[in-house]
């Protein structure tokens, strides 16, 4: 455990790859690197733990551990609420580094990498030398690399290009910094992986600061029932990431922190049980309590033991909701993933209820809707609510992988002497849900070969010689109409109706009616039990937006506001919200039949919403009708007779 966040030579001059190429030989070669070539010390620890395990530069890989199927399904599952409250603070993370090529990246405390989100083409990269969910970046297994030697060193540090100590991860960057529970226990590690030419010097300080948002997280999620302390030498430092925290038991004693709150205090996880408030902190709670009562909110300032002083907030615990004293049968809950999807809206309502009748039936089910309407949620819950739901839910985008790379993607390939085995998507679902999006974007050969999978329950990874037996449910969703792709030439008949048992078409947000009671379940899945709410202000905004991104950007603009809130903020504004949106929500065209408007004037109106509606969508008219509310047909009619 490490109390202080130190980042890793932060100041270290750049050393060229040929350099550092030679040092790690002769470190190699003679047990140790000769003085001159600059390479710091803990680089030269990560490269011999690196050879001590077997590895070389150049050479192939041992068995990595790669977990597939109901393996990596049983370790989702250990980790379900570190990957919950993680989640947000990805995507907020993702917001910051999007199109950087580079990807953020979320490993548990043995270096098995638990969840991935990042720019297409990056991840793409990226999946070339395995940095995807499900495996293991331990030192063991890939060398020197910003998770593995994060863990292996217990702080926070940045390695770049050539430092990695195997030659295939060379074109990575990244910044790493491990997260720790309120108990001291080592959980994982936060990481943004990039292009080793697009590594900019701050990213280390923003995952440092995610990792502390995180680790916050996690205190309020263990104990928020406890009275718990807040406190920093500054008053204003109280609420912000920086401050220190620590949870009490009711007769006074320190029985949780956050990583500050350990390094302010100068206590460690061992002292956690034994050590009472009172001997870190020349103050009673009972006087932390009276003065609550009578300056509700105001920080006290109290003298620590060596002297100095911190300003200390109390806030007694919070009610511990009755749901959370006993789980539900696995049945029940399961039962309500496709329930909790009903919002009020009969469209969504109508297909759940479809959807219900097909679990556990070889039927197989063909999502249509429009990118970002809740197609892979849909699914989620279809696998959750079936006989399966203890196998792997496992999703292939076939929009967001090159076209060059997605055989190998679906059916996997054998080990050669240049790369490891990947058993690719089908044979990682075994046992569970397959969902492919966008299926109307796989080439047609290989649609034949999917086609054949189907039929024979088996499939020929590429380079290999005998067929694998797989068995898998198969999900397929398209935003396209594959009917008109058929008669185009695009897509094979009889995959079309192999695939297409039942399809479900689900609404964009703009035409469902169940909106404010989505958006309420949406705040409550993001931040449990906080009560969020949005300002008037900005609720209307939301229920007047059409939302051309449909759910997929509601829950992007709704997870980015909840990382940006306050410890005690309640209420989600136009500060917390991402400035292009406010700009798209704060402009709102009036009515049409707006009191005294003339024709001329609606008509110039009608112009400048399209016009500006157009922009917006930087010149792509589907996503330009969708903010308008309108088909694509409809808006290009409106345009030719504006123009006449």
């Amino acid at each position: 455990m490490t109390t202080l966040r130190r980042p890793h030579e932060m100041t270290k001059p750049k050393i060229g790859r040929a350099t550092l190429r030679r040092a790690r030989e002769l470190l190699l070669e003679r047990g140790e690197v000769p003085l001159g070539y600059m390479v710091n010390a803990l680089l030269e620890r990560s490269w011999r733990r690196s050879s001590d395990a077997g590895l070389a530069p150049e050479g192939r890989l041992p068995d990595a551990g790669r977990l597939e199927g109901r393996q990596l399904s049983q370790v989702a599952e250990r980790q379900q609420e570190f990957v919950a409250h993680a989640r947000p603070v990805m995507e907020y993370l993702h917001a910051q580094t999007r199109d950087s090529d580079s990807m953020v990246i979320l490993a548990d405390d043995h270096g098995t990498i638990l969840q991935t989100v990042g720019d297409p083409d990056f991840l793409t990269r990226a999946e070339r030398v395995a940095l995807a969910p499900g495996v293991s970046w331990d030192e063991r297994h890939r060398g020197t690399n910003g998770i593995g030697t994060a863990l292996a060193e217990s702080q926070s540090l940045v390695i770049q290009g050539g430092e990695h100590f195997l030659e295939r991860n060379g074109f990575l960057s990244c910044a790493a910094s491990p997260i720790n529970a309120p108990d001291g226990r080592l959980l994982g590690v936060l990481d943004i992986s990039s292009d080793e030419r697009r590594y900019h010097p701050h990213t280390l300080g923003l995952v440092r600061a995610a990792a502390q948002m995180l680790e916050n997280r996690l205190f309020e999620a263990y104990h928020g029932h406890c009275l718990r302390i807040r406190f920093h030498p500054l008053a204003e430092g109280i609420g912000t990431v920086a401050e220190g925290a620590v949870a009490l038991s009711e007769d006074g004693w320190i029985i949780g922190a956050n990583q500050q709150g350990f390094s302010l205090l100068g206590i460690a996880p061992a002292d956690l049980g034994i050590t009472p408030l009172s001997r870190v902190l020349q103050v009673r709670v009972s006087d932390l309590l009276d003065w609550n009562r009578r300056r509700p909110g105001e920080p006290m300032l109290v003298s620590r033991n060596d002297g100095s002083h911190v300003f200390v907030r109390v806030e007694p615990g919070r009610p511990q909701r009755a749901a959370a004293t006993a789980a539900p049968p696995k049945a029940k809950a399961s039962a309500d993933a496709l329930a909790a999807l009903c919002t009020g809206d009969e469209r969504i309502a109508a297909a759940v209820d479809k959807a219900r009748k097909l679990i556990g039936k070889p039927i197989s089910l063909l999502l249509q809707g429009e990118t970002g309407v809740g197609k892979e949620f849909f699914a989620r819950a279809l696998h959750a609510a079936g006989p399966r739901r203890d196998g792997a839910f496992v999703v292939l985008n076939c929009a967001a992988i090159q076209q060059s790379l997605l055989e190998a993607e679906l059916f996997g390939y054998a080990a050669t002497l240049c790369r490891d085995e990947y058993p690719g998507r089908l044979r990682e679902a075994d046992g569970g849900t397959l969902l492919i999006e966008e299926i109307g974007d796989l080439p047609l050969p290989l649609q034949a070969r999917l086609l054949g999978v189907m039929q024979d329950r088996q499939l020929t990874p590429l380079g290999a010689e005998k067929p694998v037996p797989v068995d898998v449910v198969l999900v397929c969703a398209t935003r396209r109409d594959l009917r008109a792709e058929i008669e185009a030439g695009r897509f094979d008949a009889e995959l079309y109706y192999r695939i297409n048992g039942i399809t479900l078409a689900l609404p964009p947000l703009r035409q469902r009616k169940d909106f404010p009671l989505l958006l309420a379940r949406l705040l409550e899945h993001l931040a449990p039990g906080r009560g969020l709410a949005l300002e008037p202000a900005v609720a209307r905004a939301f229920a007047e937006y059409v939302w051309p991104g449909n759910i997929s950007q509601l829950v992007n603009a709704l997870t980015a506001a909840c990382a940006l809130l306050d410890e005690d903020d309640s209420r989600i504004g136009w500060q917390h919200m991402p400035d292009d949106l406010v700009e798209e929500l704060r402009w709102q065209p009036p009515p049409a039949a707006a009191t005294g408007a003339t024709t001329e004037n609606l008509r110039e109106l009608s112009e400048a919403t399209m016009a500006r509606a157009i922009a917006l969508s930087h010149g792509n008219m589907s996503e330009a009708a969708r903010r308008l509310g309108i088909s694509r047909n409809t808006l290009y009619r409106r345009l030719r007779q504006t123009a006449q």
